[in-house]
């Protein structure tokens, strides 16, 4: 089966939390290389709010997203669905206030499934489909303080795995890119510059991921059909 082209008129990518971030930094990439983009954001940022193709969507909320599919169904063609949207919590399990625990839950893995599950019917239909969900090193890297975002992460991969074999024959791949510390991800900038120095000393390559190199990484999974099921350790060798 032939490739589109990266800046072919006739795809559309969806990029989930497109405010900040990796998102962000995707969606704008995108645009430039004029391809048709359509984000989401959850709560009002100024930049987006009257901005074309960006909606204010909260997709925890299942009938929210089934909405907004609706809405811009029309005007999608080759759907190239890349998941960014995610929050994180900090506790200890035996601490963890329990709604901000299942609120993680709801935004990554449910929120995710909520847009795959509108998305998938139009991919099948139309013969072909991207999706690109970001889990990350924590899924498989022990870490205190984040049982709520690693066991989202890690569930994340098992979706993966379970959509890529249900669409695999419908020209649709479903990966994921296990991410480590980046240099726009969440959290980092929130790190003091001397508790980012110990992190890199952790990291075999001793340096974050640049955005750079996750653009690289998702262009390599919409052009390669064969590669589907599986994830990519962007990590730096850390592990």
């Amino acid at each position: 089966m032939g490739q589109p082209s990266l800046n072919g008129p006739n795809m559309t990518y969806i990029i989930t939390g497109a405010s900040r971030s990796i998102g962000k930094y995707l969606r704008k990439t995108f645009q430039d290389r004029g391809n048709k983009v359509i984000g989401t954001y959850h709560q009002t940022v100024e930049h987006l709010k009257d901005q074309a193709g960006c909606y204010q969507v909260d997709i925890a909320d299942y009938k929210a997203v089934q909405q907004w599919i609706q809405y811009i169904k029309a005007d999608l063609e080759k759907i190239v669905l890349i998941n960014c949207a995610g929050i994180s919590y900090n506790a200890f399990a035996h601490k963890a206030d329990m709604d901000a625990w299942e609120k993680v839950i709801d935004v990554n893995v449910k929120g995710t499934f909520h847009v795959i599950r509108e998305l998938l019917p139009i991919m099948r239909e139309q013969g072909y489909g991207r999706i690109i969900n970001f889990s990350s090193v924590v899924a498989h890297l022990p870490t205190p303080g984040v049982s709520a975002y690693a066991a989202s992460k890690a569930a994340l991969l098992g979706l993966t795995k379970s959509l890529a074999v249900e669409n695999a024959s419908k020209g649709i791949t479903v990966n994921a890119i296990n991410l480590g510390y980046v240099s726009i991800g969440m959290g980092v900038n929130d790190v003091p510059p001397a508790y980012q120095e110990k992190i890199k000393s952790q990291i075999p390559s001793g340096r974050f991921c640049s955005p750079e190199e996750i653009l690289q990484t998702v262009d390599y999974l919409i052009n390669t059909e064969y590669i589907n099921g599986t994830s990519i350790d962007l990590n730096g060798g850390l592990i």
